[in-house]
């Protein structure tokens, strides 16, 4: 800040300036607010394995990757798949070009079955959000599920993903 304002302002309404002037920068002025404000603890990343978020998950709650510059889950996916003997009963879709349809009969089939499903790129299918939606509160109802069934997608951050499968 060019001066008198350096002094004058305070962090938080830095903040504000740059969410005005120049947005693109914001995360980053939010990062430095709280490691200066709350600590390093809360900026630093945590080591989280496959392992640790496998056990936090059950048949009928989707683990959402939520993708991320240069951040990619699907190799460690493949890999956690491989070493739990499900690599060969892991069905993948990438999401877009009519995928929709085949997308939910593998949900249904799997579900079943006990199979897992990953379901890539859910950012590039807006229309298939509701149908996803429909599809994951009938888990609640179904009594057929297999509890070894797991539905894992991957998304960049969208205005239009359903709040129900979050």
């Amino acid at each position: 800040m060019p001066e008198p304002w350096e002094e004058q302002i305070t962090d938080f309404q830095k903040c504000i300036l740059l969410k005005i002037f120049r947005p693109e920068k914001l995360m980053f002025a939010f990062k430095n607010y709280v490691r200066t404000h709350m600590g390093q603890f809360y900026v630093d990343s945590q080591t989280v394995t496959m392992e640790l978020i496998y056990k936090d998950t059950d048949s009928r709650t989707p683990l959402i990757f939520i993708l991320s510059t240069g951040a990619d889950p699907t190799e460690a996916l493949y890999k956690f798949a491989k070493d739990m003997d499900f690599l060969e009963r892991l069905g993948t879709i990438s999401l877009g070009q009519g995928q929709e349809q085949k997308a939910l009969n593998l949900i249904k089939d799997s579900n079943v079955s006990g199979d897992w499903v990953l379901l890539q790129n859910c950012h590039l299918s807006q229309n298939f959000m509701p149908m996803l939606e429909r599809a994951v509160m009938g888990f609640a109802d179904n009594e057929e599920m297999n509890d070894s069934f797991r539905l894992f997608l991957t998304s960049t951050p969208t205005d239009f993903f359903p709040v129900a499968v979050l």
